[in-house]
C-alpha cells in the first residue's frame, strides 16, 4: 500500500542511465534558479520604504540612490559568480570558494551560511506568498501557517518527483510573473508620461528631509539588498545544466541578472512615483497593482502571479540545498546519506530535511515575513563576502591573464557585501543575533561529523587497525524460550556451523519449570548442552547478559570466540508484531554493543 502510494505521488523509479534526462536547458534552469532572486523584488523595494517610513514619506525618494547602489551590487555580484561559475564548473558556490582559497573554517561558515539560508529561503518564499494571498482575499489572515505548509508540502512532492519535471511544472509562474510585472511597470509608466498619477503623490528628488543621515541610509540599502539573495544559487546548482553546463550555467547567470535589475529598478521607482507606503494589510506591489489597474482582472492576475513566484521562489532552495549538502558529504561534514539519489534520480534526503527544517522555520516564526527576511538576508551575504574574497585570493596566487580585472570585479563585491553584512548586524541586530549562535553551533556540529568520519575510517584501514586475533574455535550460545520449530531450525543453524560448544540457555521464572524443560530437553535434544539459569526478578536479559560475560571471559582466554543464535519466528502480518513480546529484539539490541560477542539472527517465517 505505501509502495502504491509513493508511486502514485512521485512516480516510477528511474534508471541511474536516466541521470541525463534530469538536467536542465537555459529556459527551464532561469525559471527553476532564478525564480529566488527574481521573486525578491516583491519584497525588497519594500524593505527600503520600511527604513525610510521611519524618518518620513518625504524620505521615500532617497529609495531611487539607494536602488542604484543596489544594482551596482548586483551588477559586481553577477559577474563575480559569473567567474567562479568558470572557475569551479563542478558547483559548490561559496563553499567550494571559501574552503579551496581562505581554508576549511571560512568553507564550513560559508557552508553553513548557505544551508541555513536555503532553509530560510523556502520559509521566506512561502511565508511572502501567502502575504501576497492573504493582501488579495484579507478574509484567509488566520489561516497564513496552515496554507504556508501546505505550499511546503506540494513544492516538496513536486520535487520528489525529479528536477526535469518540476521545472516543467514551475517554469509557467515564474515567466508569467515576469510578464505580469512587465506589464504592471509598463502601464505604470505610461501613466507617469501622460500625467495620470498627480506629482502630489511623491516628494520631490533633492526634498530636504529632517532626521535623514548616513546611517539610515546605509541600513535601508542594507534592507533593500535582501533582493539580491538567490544571486548565488546558480553557482551551486552548475551540475544540474544539460552539457556545456559551465557555459549555460553563466547565460542562465546572466539573464537573471538582467531581468533582476529591470523588475527591481521598475518596482522602486514605481513606489516612489505612486507615493506607496509600506502597509501591514497590502504589500508594495498589491498598491501597485491597485493604483495602476484597479481592483479588476490584471490586479488579480499580477497579484496572483506575485503569489505563485514568490511560493515558488523555494524551489530555489531545493535545488540548491540538496547539492551544496552533496559537497559537504562528500567532505564528510554532513552524513553520508545526502549523497544518495531517490528513486526520481534527485537527492531526496536533502530535499525531505529542507522541507522539514523549513515547517519548523514557519510554525516557530508564525509566517511573519518581516521577521525572517533580515535573518534570510544575513544567512547569504556572508557566503557572498567570503566567496568574494576567496576569489580574490585565488586570483593573487595564480595571477592568470587578465587577473587585474577580475581582481578589482571581486574586490568590490568583497567590500559592499561586508559592508552590507555589517549593517544588518548593526542596524538589525535584535532579528539577527540568532546567527551568532547557530553558525557556531553548526560548524562545531559539522567538526564532530568530520572527526568520526575520521576515525572511522582509521579504524576500518588495513594500515592502521588493530591486528586481529586468530580464533582457535567457537563457542554458540542460543537462548531458547521452549520447544519449538523456531528453536529447532536455530539449533540445526548452529550444528551446520561446526561448532566446538553448543549451550542452549533457558531462564524460567519459577522452579517448577526449569525442573519440567530440563527433562522435555533432555529427551528431545540429549546432545546439547542445556543451562537453565532461575530468574527470581523475572528478568530474562540480566541472567543472560551475566552468563554470556562468565563465557566471553574463557573463552577469550584460549582465544575462542562466542556468539549468540537468535532464535525469532516472523509472524505474516506486520500488526501481529504488538501481540508479541520482543524480547529477540532486545536481546539483540543490548548484544550489538558487545565488542568481542557475535550475534545472529535465525529468522523462522510463520505462514498464517
Amino acid at each position: 500500500m505505501l509502495t502504491t502510494l509513493k508511486r502514485m505521488l512521485i512516480g516510477r523509479p528511474l534508471k541511474t542511465t536516466e541521470l541525463g534526462d534530469q538536467k536542465l536547458n537555459k529556459t527551464k534552469a532561469l525559471a527553476i534558479l532564478s525564480s529566488d532572486a527574481l521573486s525578491s523584488v516583491a519584497y525588497g523595494p519594500e524593505q527600503i520604504l520600511l527604513v525610510l517610513v521611519t524618518v518620513s514619506t518625504l524620505a521615500f525618494w532617497y529609495s531611487l540612490p539607494i536602488g542604484i547602489g543596489v544594482l551596482l551590487l548586483l551588477t559586481a555580484l553577477i559577474l563575480s559568480y559569473r567567474q567562479i561559475i568558470f572557475a569551479y564548473p563542478h558547483g559548490g558556490g561559496a563553499y567550494v570558494v571559501s574552503k579551496q582559497n581562505l581554508g576549511k573554517y571560512p568553507g564550513l561558515i560559508a557552508g553553513s551560511s548557505l544551508l541555513v539560508d536555503y532553509i530560510l529561503t523556502v520559509a521566506v518564499s512561502v511565508s511572502a506568498g501567502t502575504d501576497a494571498i492573504t493582501s488579495a482575499f484579507p478574509s484567509l489572515h488566520a489561516y497564513t501557517v496552515p496554507i504556508a505548509i501546505l505550499f511546503v508540502v506540494l513544492i516538496t512532492l513536486l520535487n520528489l518527483r525529479g528536477v526535469t519535471e518540476s521545472a516543467s511544472i514551475l517554469a509557467y509562474p515564474v515567466y508569467l510573473f515576469v510578464l505580469a510585472l512587465f506589464i504592471l511597470i509598463g502601464a505604470g509608466i505610461y501613466n507617469a508620461l501622460t500625467g495620470n498619477v498627480p506629482p502630489a503623490h511623491h516628494a520631490q528628488i533633492g526634498t530636504p528631509v529632517m532626521g535623514i543621515g548616513l546611517f539610515i541610509l546605509l541600513k535601508a540599502f542594507a534592507s533593500g539588498s535582501s533582493a539580491l539573495t538567490g544571486v548565488e544559487a546558480i553557482s551551486n546548482a552548475i551540475p544540474n545544466f544539460k552539457s556545456p553546463a559551465p557555459k549555460n550555467a553563466a547565460k542562465t547567470l546572466s539573464m537573471m541578472g538582467i531581468l533582476l535589475a529591470l523588475l527591481f529598478s521598475g518596482i522602486v521607482f514605481m513606489a516612489y512615483y505612486y507615493g506607496v507606503s509600506p502597509m501591514t494589510e497590502a504589500t508594495v506591489v498589491s498598491q501597485i497593482a491597485e493604483e495602476t489597474f484597479g481592483r479588476g482582472a490584471m490586479y488579480y492576475f499580477v497579484q496572483g502571479t506575485t503569489a505563485l513566484i514568490l511560493i515558488l521562489a523555494a524551489n530555489t532552495g531545493y535545488s540548491a540545498f540538496p547539492l551544496l549538502a552533496v559537497n559537504l558529504a562528500k567532505d564528510k561534514f554532513i552524513p553520508r546519506m545526502f549523497t544518495i539519489r531517490g528513486d526520481r534520480l534527485g537527492y531526496s534526503n536533502g530535499i525531505i530535511m529542507l522541507a522539514v527544517f523549513s515547517i519548523l522555520l514557519i510554525l516557530m516564526f508564525q509566517g511573519q515575513t518581516e521577521q525572517l527576511i533580515p535573518l534570510y538576508a544575513v544567512g547569504v551575504f556572508i557566503p557572498f563576502t567570503l566567496s568574494q574574497t576567496g576569489m580574490m585570493v585565488k586570483w593573487l596566487r595564480e595571477k592568470p591573464e587578465g587577473w587585474g580585472g577580475k581582481l578589482a570585479i571581486n574586490t568590490v563585491g568583497a567590500v559592499i557585501s561586508f559592508v552590507v553584512t555589517m549593517m544588518f548586524f548593526l542596524t538589525k541586530f535584535n532579528q539577527v543575533w540568532p546567527v551568532l549562535l547557530f553558525l557556531p553551533a553548526i560548524i562545531l556540529l559539522f567538526h564532530r561529523i568530520n572527526k568520526h568520519y575520521l576515525a572511522v575510517g582509521e579504524q576500518l584501514s588495513l594500515s592502521t587497525a588493530e591486528p586481529t586475533v586468530p580464533i582457535k574455535g567457537n563457542v554458540i550460545i542460543v537462548p531458547v524460550a521452549g520447544i519449538t520449530h523456531v528453536v529447532e531450525q536455530s539449533l540445526n543453524y548452529a550444528q551446520s556451523l561446526s561448532a566446538d560448544q553448543i549451550i542452549a540457555v533457558y531462564i524460567p521464572f519459577e522452579r517448577e519449570e526449569e525442573a519440567a524443560f530440563q527433562e522435555k530437553w533432555s529427551k528431545w535434544q540429549p546432545d546439547v548442552r542445556l543451562v537453565t539459569l532461575h530468574s527470581q526478578y523475572r528478568s530474562v536479559i540480566q541472567p543472560l547478559m551475566k552468563f554470556i560475560d562468565v563465557v566471553e571471559r574463557k573463552a577469550r582466554e584460549s582465544d575462542y570466540q562466542v556468539s549468540v543464535i537468535i532464535p525469532q519466528f516472523i509472524p505474516k502480518k506486520g500488526w501481529h508484531n504488538v501481540l508479541h513480546n520482543q524480547t529477540s529484539f532486545y536481546i539483540r539490541a543490548r548484544l550489538l554493543y558487545r565488542k568481542d560477542v557475535i550475534v545472529t539472527t535465525v529468522p523462522y517465517h510463520l505462514k498464517k
